[in-house]
């Protein structure tokens, strides 16, 4: 016999007690609700973490660095002359 053919027995049993007012999510809610919980605060823990590691100062370009004259004068000096 399968669970849900057992539970389809015990409806009618219930549904005399139940008071549609006072539903309530029960037990299962809570696990779920808690489940959540656990799982963002993993998920934050973490991001702060790896936010950690970040290193926000830009490297020179290396491009740009190379492209400049010995003389620093920071102009680029004109191919044609």
């Amino acid at each position: 016999m399968y669970a849900t053919q057992a539970l389809t027995h015990l409806v009618p049993l219930a549904a005399e007690e139940l008071d549609k007012n006072k539903v309530t999510p029960g037990v299962l809610g809570f696990l779920v609700f808690a489940a959540l919980a656990v799982g963002v605060w993993a998920l934050m823990k973490s991001m702060n973490r790896h936010m950690g590691r970040v290193n926000f100062e830009e490297a020179p370009d290396p491009d740009a660095v190379a492209g400049e004259p010995a003389g620093g004068t920071g102009k680029a000096a004109s191919p044609g002359k």
